[in-house]
């Protein structure tokens, strides 16, 4: 029995498109994927920027209102970046032992949120203390958002 050329061409046809469905589908997930860690990122960056202006909110009035605006703020933040992280680097977080990098630093950030209450607590430190303080809590927040 002979195979015309076309049955050929035929069964070469049916094979690209399948090809090509395969190729948009991951083209589709990837496009998604991107468009998600974009969202993702634009979100962090838009928290960090909010942290930022309640952070000087603190340091100007020293209200016990903001601040307890800035420490909902910051748990917010490391409850977004550290879902965000783990959606996307899931191995890279655990470390030999089985602990998390990430706990050990949101553990730290939690010390400095106590050191920024006392320090609002007590009327002989300088606002540039209190800022200090809050330049540390930025600082490991980008440490862990990046």
């Amino acid at each position: 029995m002979k195979v015309s050329q076309e049955v050929r061409t035929q069964m070469e046809t049916s094979k690209q498109s399948n090809l090509k469905q395969s190729n948009a589908k991951s083209s589709f997930q990837s496009v998604v994927g991107q468009e998600t860690q974009k969202l993702k990122e634009t979100e962090l960056n838009r928290l960090l920027a909010d942290l930022t202006k309640q952070g000087e909110k603190v340091a100007k009035f020293r209200s016990f209102q903001d601040l307890g605006k800035y420490k909902k703020m910051v748990r917010q933040f490391i409850q977004e970046a550290v879902n965000y992280g783990l959606d996307l680097e899931q191995s890279r977080k655990w470390d030999l032992e089985g602990g998390s990098q990430t706990l050990s630093l949101v553990k730290q950030i939690d010390d400095k949120l106590i050191d920024l209450t006392d320090d609002v607590l007590d009327q002989e430190k300088s606002s540039i203390d209190v800022l200090d303080v809050i330049g540390e809590i930025k600082g490991m927040l980008l440490n862990l958002y990046a």
